[in-house]
């Protein structure tokens, strides 16, 4: 792997098995500074693990880790990098402003704690103690205490979990000013459109390996095509799937989505043989549909 200052991230040869289960199974990957990288995979492919192994707080069985040129330990030590875990406990009886208070502590240069706050959007919270908050204010606190340090690199994994609708689109909103002054981050989630929304760029992580990488748009253009949802009567499986270029279909009752490369031709195909079909729509797949047609097999589904 080539190491150096330039890479925010760099992870080579990256692999951890237990026992017959290979959890992540050789990832090569280079984050360069100011970069935003959503992580993605379906449940078990190796996200969270990897997330471990970049901070450092599960050893790989073979390859390496370096961020901003040092062991993960080290940069973490000084203070460039700041991490937000699921499992990151807060202490009941503690109130936020003490809590902030104490991990500034452990840092030679920290943010003011009330500066950390206000990035984090929980500057109201601080006199309140954490058996009195919200899961999505957790949340929110977790992020001030990744921020306090001041990083150069975030690491989170799903930092929007436990947050509804209104916190998750504050959260992106103190997120995006943190990236505005050149940060990296790097974030696992489950949310694609928060991926589409918010990220430079996409992993998409499938049975511990690497699936595909790149921008947004470069990595649904990797599946191409478009999907065609109507309502078409009396229709089969089969015949819906006989369709001149159509490459994949889902049926729930007499509403289908027909993946396919050239749309112009299957709508004529379709209305042709369907002349009862209606409420036609027309769309570019978009990277939830790019998600699964990476991570899965090509399979019809019927509901």
């Amino acid at each position: 792997m080539k190491q150096g200052r330039q890479h925010a991230v760099a992870v080579g040869g990256l692999r951890k098995h237990y026992g017959d289960v290979r959890a992540v199974n050789g990832i090569d990957l280079l984050i360069e500074p100011g970069e935003v990288v959503a992580l993605l995979g379906p449940n078990g492919a190796g996200k969270s693990t990897t997330i471990d192994m970049i901070l450092g707080l599960t050893r790989p069985d073979t390859g390496e880790v370096r961020l901003l040129g040092e062991p993960p330990m080290e940069a973490m030590r000084r203070g460039a990098v700041g991490a937000m875990l699921q499992e990151t406990a807060l202490l009941d009886d503690v109130t936020v402003h003490e809590t902030l208070a104490m991990v500034a502590s452990l840092h030679r240069a920290p943010l003011p704690v009330r500066e950390a706050l206000r990035r984090a959007g929980v500057e109201d919270l601080g006199a309140r103690r954490s058996a009195r908050l919200s899961g999505g204010q957790k949340q929110r606190v977790r992020f001030a205490m990744a921020l306090v340090s001041d990083p150069e690199l975030l690491v989170l994994d799903e930092p929007t979990s436990a947050m509804d609708v209104g916190s998750r689109r504050d959260f992106w909103e103190s997120m995006h000013v943190f990236t505005e002054t050149g940060r990296t981050v790097l974030f696992a989630t489950h949310y694609l459109e928060e991926a589409e929304a918010y990220a430079d760029r996409v992993v998409l992580l499938n049975a511990g390996k690497i699936a595909a990488d790149g921008p947004v748009a470069a990595v649904i253009s990797t599946v191409g095509g478009r999907t065609i949802r109507a309502v078409v009567p009396g229709a089969r499986l089969d015949e819906l799937r006989g369709l001149p270029g159509v490459t994949g279909v889902e049926l729930r009752g007499d509403r289908a989505d027909l993946r396919c490369a050239d749309s112009d031709l299957v709508l004529r195909e379709l209305l042709s043989r369907f002349p009862a079909v209606h409420d036609v729509e027309v769309r570019a797949l978009g990277l939830e549909e790019a998600f699964l047609q990476v991570t899965t097999r090509d399979t019809e589904v019927v509901r």
